[in-house]
């Protein structure tokens, strides 16, 4: 599956897109100069029943449009 598909499979399964779950973060303190990945992929996967990989690839998203390091 690709990425894209990815982010379109969780699209369609919370209404919600890279851009809204980066709101979300932000609100609850996971998104900031330190953040890691798993607060952000365990939030994911408590509060919107997304898979580990499907969370993986939400924060793939975030890397990759500069909203967490790349590192």
């Amino acid at each position: 599956m690709s990425f894209e598909a990815y982010i379109r499979n969780i699209e369609t399964k919370t209404g919600k897109t890279p851009d809204d779950f980066r709101t979300l973060a932000t609100e609850l303190g996971l998104l900031g100069p330190d953040a890691k990945a798993m607060p952000v992929v365990g939030w994911l996967k408590q509060d919107f029943g997304l898979g580990h990989g499907h969370a993986m690839a939400i924060w793939c998203a975030f890397k990759l449009n500069g909203w967490v390091e790349a590192g």
